[in-house]
C-alpha cells in the first residue's frame, strides 16, 4: 500500500482530470521539457544503441524454446538483428495461472499503487529508449514517438486505472441486509467479491505499439488478471523493453513476475489465433487489421474481446469563414505519420458546386487543387517532410501505393502522386509523400475500406446533404473512428452532429490552428466509441474495465443477539 500513497496525489489528480474533462497531464509535452532532457536524451539512446549491440534481449520468463527476431527499422531499412526469447505457450499460461493468485487476492488499491509504479518507472527510467524502439520498428519521428507512444500513450495508462478503481470501488466489500418474512425478521451479512475474469492476451499493433496495449495491460493487471503481450512481429523491441519493466516492478513489490510475459512469433508463423482459442484465454486486447479484428470479434468466446481496427475517417467540407485555414489544417493532419494513424482523414467529401465562403462559392475542382497544393507545400521540404510525414512503417504500404496510383489514374483523377523523398538524417529510409486522387461515388469500393498509408480520396457529391449522407453512411458500415466538418451554418453543424452520433464517428468541427485534427487528448476525448465496424472498445470509459471481473457474493444468517444473564 505504500506504492499507493507514493502516487496517490497524481491519481487524485487524474481523477479529477477524468470527472472534469479538462486538459491536464503530469508529463511535459515535448522532450525538450523533459527534466534533464540532455542527458535523458543521451541515456536513451545509449540503451537503444546496447540492445542493437548484445544482440539478444534478456527476458527472464519460462518455457523458452527459442530465440528469434525479424525487425528491419523503417530509417535505415537494416535488420535491428535483435532476437527475443519465444516461450512455450502452454508453459506461459501455467505461469500466468500461478502468479494470479496472490495478485487477485490483493487490495486493488495496492495493484494500483504497483502499476502506478511501472509507470513512473517508464517514464524516468525508459522513455527515451521506448522512444528510439519505436522510431526504428514503427517508422514514427522522434517528436511523435515521445508524444504519442510515450507520456500520451502514459497518460492513457492512468486514464485506464483511474476507470478500473472506479469500477472496482463501486463494488461494496459488505452489507447488512434485512427483511420481514411473515411473523420472522430474517437477517443476513453478506459479503462481496471481485473476481477476475483470467489470463488476458494483448496484441500490440505496429504503427503505434504502446499506445493502445499500455492502457490494456492497465486495465487487466488494475482488475487483479495476469498479461500476455504479443507483439507484432515487426514492433517487438518497444514492447519487450516494457514487459521487462513491468516484471521487474511486480518483483520488487513482492509479485509473481509472470503476471507479465511475452509471445512473440514471426510472420512466416503466427500464433495469433493460438493464443486467442487457448482455453486458458479470458480476455483479448487487439489492435490492428481490420480482417484480423473481425475474427477477433467472431471467434474469441468465451473470452471477452476488446478491439480497434480501423475505418474511413471523413471529413465534410460545406462551408468555411476561412478556407485556407480550413485547408491547411486538413492537410497536416493527413500528412502527420505520413497517415498510418487510426485517427488520420481519408475520405474528403465535398458537394459539386463548391464550397461557400464569405468571399463566394470556391468551385470543387479548385478546392481540391487548393488542397493537394496545401499538402504539398508540407512535404516539398524534405526536412519539414522528415517532420510530419517522417517513414512508412512497412514495404506493404509502398505496394499499396504503387496499386492505388495506378487504379487511380485509371478510374479517377489524380491530384498529388506519391515519391519519396530524401530524408535529411537517414538517406535510406522508407518514405513516401502522399497520393491523393479525386473520385466520385462510382469508385466507392476504392475508398470505402481503410486505405493505410499517405493516401486520400476528395469525393465529388451532388450537394451538401448528399456528402453527409454518403460521409456518415460510410463511417456506420465500414467504420470511422473520426470525423471532421467544416461548416459556418448552424442548422448544417446540428444536422451533421446527429448524424455523426447515429454512425458512432466522434465530430470534430472547424477546428484550425495549431491543434492537429485528430488529436486525442487522454482524461477528455474518448477513442472509439464501440458503435460501428471500427472497434468495440473505447479508451477510456467504464465498459473497457468492468468486464474484466466478476462479483461473486456469500451470505449468512445473523446469529440473533443473546440478552445477557442478570447478575
Amino acid at each position: 500500500m505504500s506504492l499507493f500513497a507514493k502516487h496517490q496525489a497524481r491519481f487524485e489528480l487524474a481523477q479529477e482530470a477524468c470527472r472534469q474533462r479538462h486538459c491536464w497531464s503530469p508529463y511535459p509535452d515535448m522532450p525538450d521539457k523533459y527534466p534533464d532532457a540532455p542527458l535523458a536524451k543521451k541515456m536513451g539512446q545509449a540503451a537503444f544503441e546496447q540492445h542493437l549491440a548484445l544482440g539478444q534481449f534478456q527476458l527472464d520468463q519460462p518455457g523458452i524454446e527459442n530465440w528469434i527476431g525479424e525487425e528491419v527499422s523503417p530509417y535505415t531499412q537494416q535488420a535491428l538483428g535483435i532476437v527475443y526469447p519465444q516461450s512455450n505457450l502452454d508453459a506461459l499460461f501455467q505461469a500466468a495461472e500461478v502468479a494470479m493468485g496472490s495478485w487477485a487476492q490483493a487490495p486493488y488499491q495496492q495493484r494500483i499503487g504497483v502499476l502506478m509504479e511501472v509507470l513512473e518507472r517508464l517514464y524516468t527510467d525508459h522513455l527515451f529508449e521506448v522512444l528510439h524502439a519505436v522510431m526504428h520498428t514503427a517508422g514514427q519521428s522522434y517528436n511523435m514517438a515521445y508524444a504519442g507512444s510515450g507520456v500520451n500513450a502514459l497518460d492513457r495508462s492512468i486514464e485506464a486505472l483511474v476507470y478500473a478503481e472506479q469500477a472496482m470501488k463501486s463494488v461494496t466489500p459488505s452489507a447488512l441486509w434485512a427483511r420481514r418474512f411473515g411473523s420472522s425478521d430474517i437477517q443476513l451479512q453478506k459479503t462481496y467479491r471481485i473476481v477476475p475474469k483470467g489470463i488476458a492476451v494483448c496484441f500490440s499493433c505496429a504503427s503505434f505499439p504502446t499506445w493502445n496495449a499500455w492502457p490494456s495491460m492497465m486495465a487487466s493487471l488494475a482488475t487483479g488478471n495476469p498479461v500476455i503481450v504479443k507483439p507484432h512481429p515487426a514492433t517487438v523491441l518497444p514492447m519487450a523493453i516494457s514487459v521487462r519493466a513491468f516484471r521487474s516492478v511486480l518483483q520488487a513489490a513482492g509479485f509473481d513476475p509472470n503476471l507479465v510475459t511475452l509471445a512473440i512469433d514471426s510472420t512466416a508463423e503466427p500464433i495469433g489465433k493460438v493464443l486467442i482459442k487457448h482455453p486458458k484465454t479470458a480476455i483479448v486486447d487487439f489492435t490492428g487489421s481490420v480482417k484480423f479484428g473481425q475474427w477477433v470479434e467472431q471467434n474469441a468466446h468465451p473470452a471477452v474481446a476488446f478491439t480497434e481496427t480501423a475505418g474511413c475517417n471523413t471529413v465534410v467540407l460545406e462551408s468555411a469563414d476561412d478556407l485556407d485555414a480550413a485547408l491547411r489544417n486538413l492537410a497536416t493532419t493527413m500528412c502527420l505519420f505520413s497517415a498510418q494513424m487510426c485517427t488520420s482523414p481519408q475520405n474528403i467529401y465535398i458537394p459539386k458546386s463548391g464550397v461557400q465562403t464569405p468571399t463566394g462559392m470556391v468551385p470543387f475542382h479548385e478546392v481540391a487543387q487548393r488542397l493537394a497544393h496545401a499538402v504539398e507545400a508540407l512535404t516539398s521540404d524534405p526536412k519539414k517532410a522528415a517532420m510530419i510525414l517522417a517513414t512508412l512503417q512497412s514495404n506493404q504500404t509502398l505496394a499499396l501505393l504503387k496499386d492505388m496510383t495506378a487504379q487511380g489514374a485509371e478510374r479517377g483523377h489524380i491530384l498529388l502522386e506519391p515519391r519519396s523523398y530524401a530524408h535529411p538524417d537517414f538517406p535510406n529510409a522508407r518514405t513516401s509523400t502522399p497520393l491523393m486522387m479525386q473520385v466520385t461515388p462510382r469508385e466507392h469500393d476504392l475508398y470505402s475500406q481503410e486505405r493505410f498509408g499517405p493516401i486520400s480520396f476528395v469525393i465529388e457529391c451532388q450537394d451538401a446533404h448528399d456528402a453527409l449522407m454518403q460521409a456518415t453512411q460510410d463511417a456506420k458500415h465500414h467504420g470511422g473512428l473520426t470525423a471532421f466538418l467544416y461548416s459556418t451554418s448552424e442548422a448544417f453543424i446540428a444536422q451533421a452532429e446527429n448524424a455523426y452520433a447515429k454512425a458512432g464517428a466522434q465530430l470534430t468541427i472547424n477546428l484550425v490552428g495549431a491543434m492537429p485534427l485528430n488529436f486525442a487528448a487522454a482524461y477528455s476525448d474518448y477513442h472509439v466509441t464501440g458503435l460501428n465496424p471500427a472497434g468495440n472498445a473505447t479508451l477510456t470509459n467504464l465498459a473497457f474495465v468492468a468486464g474484466r471481473f466478476g462479483i461473486v457474493q456469500s451470505r449468512r444468517p445473523v446469529a440473533p443477539t443473546k440478552d445477557k444473564p442478570s447478575a
